[in-house]
């Protein structure tokens, strides 16, 4: 490419540019494209999306819409005090509904995300950011649909949305009997392909999968309304269950193959003298057993051979018994013990001695305990030179004739193979009693019959193997489910098919750490906070990756939150599992700080440095400009 097709190709990129979120909306309003839905994939995002467009001064409602909306509005939220509303930004919330713009997403009050969606219907607000939970089982349409990214975070990393997402999403635009097509917007981003996002508008078939999981509060609520037996049948036939259920359709087959092809063996194996399946067994148990005394044995002369070497001193003449280099040789070197041996690019293992021979071949080669199958011993001893340079072939070749004239003196002889322990064995000796006395030991077919009784075991085997895998496949929701009653049960939220107290509250949380929301209500870790101080303490159960809260790790100002904190830590050690699901490992370090903010009381270092707080009481922590406390 020419350096002036470069250059108009850099201008060209530079007049493109991404249009603000008011910007945004203008042009779909001047357009007549409104009511439109703005999918941002965070919660954060969609209320600074609103206080955007009403710091440009956006207003898409005129006086007359704007009495509608404040009527609706306060005649919804009368039962709610008027405290509760300042503290959760009723009034700012407000003024974005009369200007026809609003957020929805998971976090905000049900009844404000209700009132958003009568207005939204009745297109009183022709704006809405919200996240992607709106694309699901509300019946909130619009005339267009704006998507700011095709990238979202799925708890764990940055990961393109799907197609079948991408149709989820952008079939909000078009509401029937009034528009007739339904208009969907991408806003251009410099790491856009096109050629994606054609493959996302044009793909109509995709696989459906079920992210459905049981929750604390969702198990609560089934066992007040149904029961607990009643509950675990309606999970049990869940499409979640189903789709865990179809993934064993395979394994299912070829156990029913399995099965048929044992009918087969069993049919071959049989002998007319006797159960040829017992005397099978009796074999199998004899092998088993000679097989498990071979091993004991194998280890035991490997442990003796590592000591023998572990004695072996420089100026040994030692016989090899086995491997590439048997027969006389003369140690250099003992080698290093048990352990790690240094090299040149870092650390290696090895499981004993290593010694440095001269063989009587002139060779030298650092050996290891599998060449020594037994003890090895000293046969004599020579004298090394101290001018001995194991690279010089000259020092080798006069060493190695001196071992040489040594071995003449010595009968070096086969080792003699040791006693097997299963000649000794009372087990071994009992079966092989009972192989000989049974009925199908004098069968003439006897080895072909054992030919088939071993297919028949192996294959056994594996079935039961498969069956297992079956088994640990199946069911998987109600198990889940199961194992969140108990646990619920031990705490007091449930009481066989009724719900406590405790549970009738857990019933009315909702969120990612329920159960430890209740247990925090239930220990009063949040009394003596007025509400506007209690406002910041929810979002504090989830944290952003990558982003410490505090310096140190926080630690509990009184003994109460103490003691708490360590009430807690016992009842994790009975719900790993679903600790793990929600990796609330990386969240402990959340709850901390939320209990060291939440506590009354001034740190105990003394004032913090000038324009700076303190992370936590310790001395030892250095000043930061940021703390775990509550923020704006």
């Amino acid at each position: 490419m020419r350096e002036a097709d470069r250059e108009r190709e850099r201008r060209q990129r530079s007049r493109i540019w991404t249009p603000g979120r008011p910007e945004v909306i203008d042009r779909l309003d001047a357009e007549g494209l409104l009511p439109a839905i703005t999918f941002i994939f965070s919660r954060a995002g969609c209320e600074a999306a609103v206080q955007q467009c009403l710091h440009a001064g956006l207003r898409l409602n005129d006086e007359s819409a704007r009495s509608q909306v404040r009527s609706i509005v306060e005649e919804r939220t009368a039962g709610i005090p008027d405290e509760d509303l300042h503290v959760l930004g009723y009034f700012e919330w407000l003024e974005g509904l009369e200007r026809g713009i609003a957020a929805h997403h998971a976090g905000m009050l049900p009844t404000f995300k209700e009132v958003v969606e009568e207005l939204f219907v009745r297109g009183l607000v022709k704006a809405v950011f919200a996240t992607e939970t709106l694309a699901l089982g509300i019946n909130m349409p619009a005339r267009s649909v704006v998507l700011e990214k095709l990238v979202k975070w799925n708890g764990e990393q940055h990961v393109d949305i799907t197609p079948g997402e991408y149709t989820q999403l952008t079939g909000r635009a078009g509401r029937r009997g009034i528009d007739v097509e339904g208009h969907a917007v991408v806003l251009w981003q410099r790491t856009m392909d096109p050629a994606a996002l054609a493959g996302l508008a044009g793909t109509r078939t995709y696989p459906l999968r079920s992210s459905f999981k049981p929750s604390y509060n969702m198990a609560v609520n089934l066992v007040s309304q149904f029961g607990r037996h009643r509950s675990r049948e309606l999970l049990e036939t869940s499409f979640a269950q189903f789709q865990a259920d179809k993934a064993v359709v395979g394994i299912s087959r070829q156990v029913q193959r399995n099965e048929e092809g044992l009918e087969g063996y069993r049919a071959s194996m049989t002998c007319h003298l006797g159960d040829f399946d017992e005397y099978a067994r009796l074999r199998r148990e004899l092998k088993d057993r000679e097989t498990e005394l071979a091993r004991q044995g194998a280890a035991q002369r490997r442990a003796a051979a590592a000591v023998a070497l572990e004695k072996l001193r420089p100026g040994d003449v030692i016989h090899v018994p086995t491997g590439k280099f048997a027969g006389l040789a003369l140690v250099l070197d003992p080698g290093l013990p048990a352990g790690r041996v240094g090299g040149h690019r870092g650390m290696e293992y090895h499981d004993g001695p290593r010694p440095l021979v001269l063989t009587a071949e002139r060779q030298v080669k650092r050996l290891a305990s599998i060449d020594f199958p037994v003890p090895v011993e000293p046969l004599d001893r020579m004298r090394i030179p101290k001018s001995f340079n194991p690279r010089s072939p000259q020092s080798r070749r006069d060493l190695a004739s001196a071992l040489r004239t040594k071995a003449g003196h010595h009968d070096v002889r086969r080792h003699r193979k040791e006693r097997s322990p299963a000649a000794d064995d009372t087990e071994i000796s009992r079966l092989r009693a009972a192989i000989r006395a049974h009925p199908c030991h004098g069968c003439s077919d006897r080895e072909d019959h054992a030919r088939w009784g071993e297919r028949y075991h192996r294959l056994l085997r594996d079935t039961r193997q498969l069956e297992r895998r079956i088994e640990g496949r199946t069911n998987t929701i109600a198990r889940t489910f199961d194992r969140i009653c108990s646990l619920l049960s031990e705490l007091g939220y449930l009481r066989g098919d009724e719900v406590t107290d405790e549970g009738r509250r857990l019933a009315r949380l909702y969120g990612e750490l329920d159960l430890l929301a209740s247990e925090c209500l239930r220990e009063g870790v949040w009394e003596g906070l007025p509400p506007p101080s209690s406002r910041p303490a929810p979002p504090r159960w989830s944290t952003r990756r990558g982003r410490p809260m505090t310096r140190c790790r926080p630690s509990c100002p009184r003994a109460g939150p103490r003691t708490r904190s360590a009430r807690w830590s016992g009842y994790g050690a009975g719900w790993t599992p679903w600790r793990r699901s929600t990796r609330s490992t990386r969240r402990r370090a959340s709850a901390s700080a939320s209990r060291t903010w939440a506590s009354p009381g001034p740190p105990t270092a003394g004032p913090p440095a000038t324009g700076s707080t303190r992370c936590c009481a310790k001395s030892t922590c250095p000043p930061v400009t940021s703390c775990a406390g509550p923020s704006n």
